[in-house]
């Protein structure tokens, strides 16, 4: 392959239509949903991790937690169901990462770069394939609440946190998309975004409360993003002061959008 081919162009994408960067991104997005198809494997994650953390948590730490809150194990399924909503995006927000560098390195995306299309459909299809997987980890883990005792009692509670996880995550898979980019190997992004993910994840209000953390990891917990998000979730599901949180994370969302995102586009047209 030529070099003229690898070399991207800058302008490429001014020159295409909007319906045909439309038209693109179905087709890529098609071609990702087939990909998935091939290999059922690749939905494991969205499948086991949303019902191995529920069982996990709720049956092993449920107890002893609960009673922090006043209640027993029920008690802390109301709590932790929607901070593991919170959770889904961060984790399946991964897998975009991972899956940009499989095809660098598989050499699939010299092929898109030698077709006519925008450089944009190729991330914008593989962040819609990404978000409809976050949604069904989300569903999956919702039947699985409420086989473990959930109680959903405000429909439309539970549909704006979806939806609020659902712009989160998709704010995250800018961050992955640019590791995935940079970094030599997959494994290499799963290392990193487990290095990123960990502390985020057990330094927040996700599992536990807050209260009885020491002093310095509370000031950590009060910036964490994942701490408003599954406080704003579990106010709209449960019941809850919800406004202060909701801008935390709106706000966490844009920034992270407006600060990777030409990132992201940058390192993707630029990589050789």
């Amino acid at each position: 392959m030529t070099a003229a081919v690898l070399t991207p162009d800058l302008k490429a994408d001014a020159r295409i239509p909007l319906r045909a960067h439309l038209r693109h991104t179905g087709a890529l997005v098609r071609r990702n949903l087939l990909w998935i198809r091939q290999d059922p494997e690749s939905m494991f994650d969205a499948i086991l991790f949303p019902v191995i953390f529920t069982l996990l948590f709720v049956y092993v730490f449920g107890g002893s937690i609960g009673q922090s809150l006043g209640g027993g194990q029920e008690a802390y399924v109301q709590y932790v169901v929607p901070g593991l909503m919170a959770m889904m995006g961060m984790n399946m927000a991964q897998g975009v990462g991972t899956g940009f560098n499989q095809d660098f390195n598989t050499g699939v995306m010299d092929r898109f770069r030698s077709l006519p299309i925008g450089r944009g459909s190729v991330l914008f299809a593989k962040i819609a394939v990404e978000l409809m997987r976050m949604l069904f980890a989300t569903a999956v883990l919702m039947v699985v609440g409420v086989l473990v005792g959930f109680d959903i009692t405000n429909w439309p509670g539970l549909l704006a946190a979806v939806a609020l996880s659902t712009v989160f995550g998709s704010a995250l898979m800018w961050v992955f998309i640019t590791l995935g980019v940079v970094m030599k190997s997959a494994q290499s992004v799963q290392a990193m975004g487990f290095l990123v993910l960990m502390p985020l994840q057990f330094g927040s209000s996700i599992f536990a409360p807050t209260q009885s953390m020491p002093g310095w990891l509370q000031n950590f917990t009060d910036y964490n993003p994942l701490s408003a998000l599954a406080d704003t979730a579990r106010g709209l599901m449960v019941g809850g002061p919800v406004a202060h949180d909701l801008w935390v994370t709106l706000g966490w969302s844009v920034a992270i959008t407006v600060v990777m995102a030409p990132i992201a586009i940058h390192k993707f047209r630029t990589k050789s």
